[in-house]
């Protein structure tokens, strides 16, 4: 027994080695996301430089992700399948904070579109900041646009529910529902009456993403449907709420600028 023992606790760090090997590399491929559609200018920083993007490649923890005027990108977050997108002229940090699953996106400037997905009845808890906003969700469809260099911030909710914070001013945080969105204004505490509950605006911008999209892409309007993988017109199928295919429309961007929605009223 005694000449065995060497040979044993050798095997055995080894099986111990290949097991922490194997979960490191479990955890790092489920803290990644990856590219499921892609089109123009999508690019990664990675040590100092820029990579493309292409569907298929990976994004990790604290990789910048980049987008030209004509790009736009569709990732899926392989630890629980939710997706987001992002729109052009875009600087969007992937899981800013490592460690933190709640953490998400930190959007520097542009458009995201978030699809948190979840088993029914099971929360999953995370965070998309901007310069100026905490926005902190439970399984639910938003657009998080960051407009201007100031970091003003505009929250517009499809599905569920999220409560928004401003970081940069004292003050409580707004619980937005479903077609209700808010600007966040640096400095400025947030009050309930700036929450705007009409769709007026909704429904602009959606028209306007979606014209934007049939000419990016040189989808006849009217056409046969969208492109397979591609994004989606309104009302065509986006994913949605507790993995339930949704209601809202496709990605895009209004042609007046890198994302941001028109202003609301009094605005």
């Amino acid at each position: 027994m005694q000449r065995q023992s060497p040979r044993w606790t050798t095997r055995t760090l080894s099986v111990a080695a290949a097991l922490v090997v194997s979960a490191a590399t479990l955890a790092a491929q489920e803290s990644a996301a990856k590219v499921i559609y892609q089109v123009g200018q999508v690019s990664i920083a990675d040590g100092g430089y820029f990579k493309a993007l292409s569907v298929g490649d990976s994004v990790k923890l604290k990789q910048l992700i980049v987008t030209g005027p004509d790009g736009y990108a569709r990732f899926e977050v392989l630890s629980d399948h939710s997706t987001f997108e992002v729109f052009p002229n875009a600087k969007v940090v992937f899981r800013d904070v490592p460690g933190s699953w709640q953490n998400l996106l930190n959007v520097i400037i542009g458009r995201v579109k978030v699809f948190i997905q979840h088993a029914p009845g099971v929360p999953n808890p995370n965070r998309v900041t901007s310069p100026t906003a905490v926005v902190s969700v439970r399984g639910t469809v938003f657009d998080v646009v960051v407009e201007s260099d100031d970091g003003t911030t505009y929250v517009t909710v499809d599905e569920g529910l999220v409560d928004v914070r401003n970081w940069t001013a004292a003050g409580p945080s707004v619980l937005l529902h479903a077609n209700e969105s808010i600007r966040v204004y640096p400095g400025q505490p947030l009050i309930a009456k700036q929450v705007d509950r009409g769709d007026i605006i909704r429904r602009v911008l959606y028209a306007a993403r979606d014209a934007y999209y049939q000419v990016m892409i040189q989808r006849p309007a009217g056409g046969g449907g969208p492109i397979a993988g591609g994004p989606t017109a309104a009302g065509g199928g986006a994913q949605g709420d507790k993995g339930k295919t949704g209601t809202t429309t496709g990605p895009g961007a209004p042609p007046a600028g890198p994302g941001a929605p028109p202003a609301g009223p009094g605005q």
